[in-house]
């Protein structure tokens, strides 16, 4: 229904766009005043230019209105490929949290964690603990705010799909993926601890320890 609502929108506007047989009409019109003369000639060819261009632009105007409103329409549809709205708040409904404060410090607010699935969130697991072991390049080379950033937006998707890994695991998976969770997130804190004090040894030390949490990590989820 709202793409037949919007086709109906470009019509109805097309309509009134200027039609390009105005332009043939200015032609045998200018025939009549020598058209033969060169001057006229090209007159003529700059006025032909002007209106195709600005029929052009008109469509396109119209075009972009018309996506416009189909992408609200589905947006009302929650269709899953927009939010209408304000974005949901995460959270998880597995032993994760740190027991002390409740949460985890590395957790980064105002982020939109896509459902794609358990196997989806399997293989993005594999890939951000990948995108991990990486980031010892950096340590050490006055980029800290960069280390710290995406320490902590890597480590929270990974957090987000751990739980839901977890929850979807056979009973006697659950409990070792926990283990395995808590002992990842435990040395994170650690690691995003240290790089925000900008604490060289000491985060050379945690991140040589989560290093190799992030390998388990990727063995467990390939």
């Amino acid at each position: 229904m709202a793409n037949t609502t919007n086709l109906n929108i470009i019509f109805e506007a097309l309509s009134l766009i200027p039609k390009i047989h105005f332009v043939e009409k200015i032609q045998k019109k200018s025939k009549r005043f020598n058209i033969l003369s060169k001057k006229n000639q090209e007159v003529e060819e700059n006025l032909q230019i002007k209106t195709t261009r600005r029929l052009a632009l008109s469509i396109g105007i119209i075009a972009t209105f018309a996506n416009s409103r189909i992408g609200d329409c589905l947006a009302d549809d929650n269709n899953g490929f927009f939010i209408n709205g304000p974005l949901p708040v995460p959270s998880v409904s597995n032993d994760i949290i740190n027991k002390e404060t409740g949460t985890r410090s590395f957790l980064k607010k105002g982020m939109y964690i896509a459902n794609i699935g358990t196997k989806g969130r399997i293989h993005r697991l594999k890939r951000y603990a990948f995108d991990l072991l990486a980031l010892g390049d950096l340590i050490g080379t006055d980029a800290w705010n960069y280390v710290r950033k995406y320490l902590r937006i890597k480590s929270t998707f990974m957090y987000y799909d751990f739980d839901e890994v977890i929850t979807a695991a056979e009973v006697n998976d659950k409990q070792p993926l926990t283990d395995l969770a808590n002992r990842l997130f435990d040395n994170v804190e650690k690691l995003e601890d240290a790089v925000k004090k900008k604490n060289l040894p000491q985060t050379q030390t945690c991140y040589q320890e989560t290093t190799n949490i992030l390998q388990e990590v990727m063995d467990k989820m390939a």
